[in-house]
């Protein structure tokens, strides 16, 4: 199972960054034809980024590509799958409609290209107003997404929000992507960047709050942002010896036919369980991904 904790943005169409930024200790690296890349450049920086994905690499392989309604959309898609790609990153998704034509196009090239039937990995980005409004539809819309991502740069702008190093304001659509996430079946969600890169302390309070708010992971813009998130989103040691401190006293507990017991002060029935179980999870994914 691949760990999705961490996401570093690399421009597209800047070599170096391209070159170093698998080897920044991300689980997975996106190549951005989107923001980052000038609208003179977009069309040429495809096949850059394509060009990348044949270089030997640590971790997944993501494409950002440029938003569904704008006309460089379908020519990424058809520049950028293929062999070496993990997955498409789709910014300012805001309907049901948007989500559900993107998958089939990108089903469409997979088949034309002997690819694996979603074998690639979609992630919506939720970043308007229209987008956290509509985010339960997009969630259980029935394509291959399996994650969401939120994004706090342009969702503050877009409803006129002052993006305060707090994040208090966040916290309404914060809650709406982790609902519509599991409600939908999907798993948690990736949170959005902390934009002050040299505030390392305020990105580590603001992954705290994401991780304790139920998302999985952080996207990333600056390379020592990586180790942080990273941090952030593994369970401490301590965190795993009580996991299986937990787990193994239940099933003992249950041999014994009682599904209730106390353990260091803490009351334990199924849900504490389970969370235990989730954690010894994530852990094992952490492992596997090193």
């Amino acid at each position: 199972m691949p760990a999705y904790r961490s996401f570093l943005f690399a421009p597209g169409n800047h070599a170096r960054k391209v070159m170093k930024v698998f080897g920044c200790g991300a689980d997975n690296a996106i190549l951005d034809l989107e923001d980052a890349v000038a609208k003179a450049e977009k069309v040429a920086t495809r096949a850059l980024v394509v060009e990348a994905l044949k270089r030997p690499r640590q971790g997944g392989a993501y494409i950002r590509v440029n938003a569904f309604n704008t006309e460089f959309c379908y020519g990424d898609a058809v520049a950028v799958v293929g062999p070496g790609l993990d997955g498409i990153i789709l910014p300012m998704v805001e309907s049901r409609e948007q989500i559900v034509a993107f998958d089939w196009l990108v089903g469409s090239l997979e088949r034309e290209r002997g690819l694996p039937p979603g074998g690639i990995d979609i992630i919506p980005i939720i970043e308007t107003a229209k987008g956290i409004a509509n985010v339960r539809s997009i969630a259980a819309a029935g394509t291959r997404v399996r994650r969401m991502a939120f994004g706090a740069g342009d969702y503050t702008l877009d409803v006129n929000m002052e993006w305060s190093l707090g994040e208090s304001e966040l916290e309404h659509a914060r809650a709406e992507m982790v609902v519509a996430s599991r409600a939908a079946g999907l798993e948690a969600p990736i949170d959005t960047v902390w934009v002050h890169i040299n505030d390392l302390e305020g990105l580590a309070g603001s992954a705290k709050r994401a991780r304790q708010l139920g998302f999985q992971g952080k996207m990333c813009i600056y390379p020592p942002q990586v180790e942080l998130v990273n941090r952030a989103f593994t369970p401490t040691d301590k965190e795993i010896a009580f996991a299986r401190r937990v787990v193994a006293a239940f099933e003992e507990a249950e041999r014994a036919g009682s599904s209730s017991i106390q353990l260091d002060g803490f009351f334990i029935d199924y849900p504490i369980v389970y969370k235990a179980r989730r954690t010894l999870d994530a852990a094992r994914a952490v492992h596997a991904a090193a």
